[in-house]
This record gives structure tokens, C-alpha cells and sequence, in this order.
């Protein structure tokens, strides 16, 4: 009995052998996909945007049948040659305040819903500061007293918080922390002094997530950030990046082709502050000029340096000097190419820096 187990045994372990493991079937139809190429990722506004494609097996007709790159050539073409596209509405604008018999500088931001052209034909239910997206941008100088009457014409409660700007606890707008929600139909006057040079932003924090990467959010600006050897800007603009909500991948509450480029004069300094109210990094990179980093959320570096990709995280700002030294036309976007550049062009937190 013993030797003939023992035999059984020899020969199933022989048959083992002869038969390749690579033949052996396996079940996969309940394993999860894992191709990069098959991911789909945020892309045009916040939708989905697949640039995946037919992989060829090495055969041209495959490859030409699964690829017309003719015909994408010709789409992205169209896309990218229709920049700067026109949209209604434009974000971050100045707002010039009240000024009060005590020189108290009071500014209104009325919260609503607003119809918002994030590029041409795609509009969105979003919700604004003044009827724009990001709100309007305010500056004031170091010593001002400023109000900010905060105007609830929304559907439901809101707050306003002062990210980065010296503020007394009571007016730090966080519901249920510091304040009671603003109800719709209620104001809330929020009293601020201008202790310093400050490079902040407003966004809600009252459903933040809903609210802020809808629209909610805005520059604060107080004084002026000290420059290297006392350099003059000819322009001081924001770039505010956001990548949720209804208003998705965008500069300055626009995605491309209707991203707004910018326009300077060669040999011309330009100002940039960045500011991130969305939900991911993003890695900002312009073309052919460098960014010379000036000061990190408000505060002057000390040892300011170069850089031509800058990471700027989520609630971060970063101000970075540019001299416009090279003329040309610029590319100027995200550098995480899902967040930028597709199958059909250019899209979502791309646009140029036209030297001339």
C-alpha cells in the first residue's frame, strides 16, 4: 500500500513538471484593471478627460486604424488656435470700497448664485461673490480699518474667513466656531485692521467643500511685497487656481481657450502672486522666463530664488517676480499634464505670457 502511494505520488509530481506554468489558466475577470493608460483623469472643468488610446500590436494597420492622428491634430489645432476665446464674466476684479467718515475702508461682497461661463458654451450653476468667479480681489494699505459687509443672498447659510490676515478671533469667519452662520437673507459686517503686509485670500467656511470650489473665494491684498533692489512692477496680477467643484480645472475662474493671457512689453517686471483655493498641488510652470520667488504665503523671503516650475499647495500662495527678457509667445499652465493638455488641445489651467 505504502509503495504504491508512493508511486502515485512520483508520477503526479512528474506531470507536474512537464506542464508549463505559463499555460495554466488563470481567472482575472474579477481583478481590477491597472493600465495607466485606461485611467480616466480630472480634465475639462472638472469632467473626466481619457486620453487613453488603442495601444498597437505592432502592426502600421492597427495602429492607423485605432490613432487618426491627422484628425487630432486638426482638433487640437482648432482648440488652441481659438485662444483667447471670449466668455461672459471675468473674475478677481478690483473692488473699490465706501470710504467712511473715519476713513474706514468698507467693502460689500453679496454671496449669490450666479450663471458662469467657465469656456465658451460651458456654463455652470456656481455660487459668487459680487456675481463673479473668484470674487473681487480687495487692497488696502498696512495701518487701513477695514469693514467687509458680508451679504447672504444664497440658498443656504455662509461665512467668510480671513485665510493668512492678522485678524481678532471674533472675526475669524468660522461658522459655529467663532460666529453663527450667516442665514440667507442675514449680513454680518467683519471689522479688520490692516496690521501688515499681507498676501491673504477669503474663501467660506461654512460647507467649504461645496462652497469654495463653487465659487466662494477671493485675493486680500495689504501693502506691497518688498522687491529686490527696489524693483518697479508694470503689472501686479493674481492667478487663482482652483480644480473642484463646478467651476474644475481653471486660472481665475476660467479654463482655456478662455483663460486670459498675459500681455507685457519686453523688459517689463511682472508680479505674480499664485493662489491655490482647490483641492490638489499644482505645479506652475512658465516657459522660457524664469520665476524669481519673492515671498511664500505673504511673508518676503529673505534669500529669494529661481525657479521655473513652482509647487503651490492647496490654501498656499506663493508671489514670484518675472522680467519679461525674452520675447514670445509662452506657455504658461500646470505642469501636471492632466490638468493642462489633452487629445483635443489645450484645456483647463493653461495660458500664455505674450512678450512683446
Amino acid at each position: 500500500m505504502l509503495r504504491t502511494k508512493a508511486l502515485v505520488g512520483a508520477v503526479s509530481f512528474a506531470v507536474a513538471l512537464a506542464v508549463p506554468w505559463w499555460s495554466v489558466a488563470t481567472d482575472t475577470s474579477s481583478a481590477p484593471a491597472t493600465s495607466a493608460a485606461g485611467t480616466a483623469a480630472v480634465g475639462d472643468g472638472g469632467t473626466t478627460h481619457d486620453d487613453s488610446s488603442s495601444a498597437s500590436t505592432g502592426g502600421d494597420a492597427t495602429a492607423t486604424q485605432h490613432h487618426d492622428w491627422k484628425s487630432m491634430d486638426r482638433e487640437m489645432a482648432k482648440r488652441d488656435k481659438s485662444f483667447p476665446a471670449k466668455t461672459a464674466g471675468k473674475g478677481a476684479q478690483l473692488i473699490k470700497p465706501e470710504i467712511l467718515k473715519d476713513g474706514t475702508k468698507r467693502f460689500t461682497l453679496t454671496a449669490k448664485p450666479v450663471k458662469w461661463e467657465v469656456e465658451p458654451g460651458k456654463v455652470v450653476d456656481a455660487m459668487s461673490y459680487n456675481g463673479m468667479v473668484p470674487g473681487p480681489t480687495i487692497r488696502v494699505d498696512v495701518g487701513d480699518k477695514v469693514e467687509v459687509v458680508l451679504k447672504n443672498q444664497l440658498p443656504e447659510s455662509t461665512v467668510i474667513h480671513w485665510h493668512g490676515i492678522p485678524i481678532d478671533n471674533a472675526m475669524d469667519g468660522v461658522a459655529d466656531i467663532t460666529q453663527d452662520p450667516v442665514v440667507p437673507g442675514g449680513t454680518f459686517t467683519y471689522k479688520i485692521k490692516a496690521e501688515r503686509q499681507s498676501v491673504g485670500w477669503y474663501h467660506s467656511h461654512h460647507n467649504g467643500t461645496e462652497q469654495v470650489t463653487n465659487g466662494l473665494w477671493g485675493a486680500f491684498l495689504i501693502g506691497n511685497v518688498p522687491l529686490p533692489d527696489n524693483t518697479k512692477v508694470a503689472q501686479e496680477i493674481p492667478v487663482e487656481l482652483q480644480d473642484s467643484g463646478v467651476i474644475g480645472l481653471t486660472l481665475n475662474g476660467k479654463s482655456f481657450p478662455a483663460t486670459e493671457p498675459v500681455r507685457v512689453r519686453r523688459g517689463d517686471s511682472v508680479l505674480v502672486h499664485y493662489f491655490n483655493a482647490g483641492t490638489m498641488a499644482h505645479p506652475m510652470h512658465l516657459h522660457g522666463l524664469d520665476q524669481l520667488v519673492v515671498a511664500k504665503d505673504g511673508f518676503p523671503l529673505k534669500n529669494p530664488y529661481k525657479a521655473d516650475t513652482v509647487l503651490v499647495a492647496p490654501g498656499e500662495r506663493y508671489s514670484v517676480l518675472v522680467n519679461a527678457n525674452r520675447p514670445g509667445t509662452w506657455a504658461f499652465h500646470c505642469h501636471i499634464f492632466p490638468h493642462s493638455e489633452g487629445k483635443t488641445g489645450m484645456f483647463g489651467m493653461f495660458t500664455e505670457m505674450i512678450v512683446s
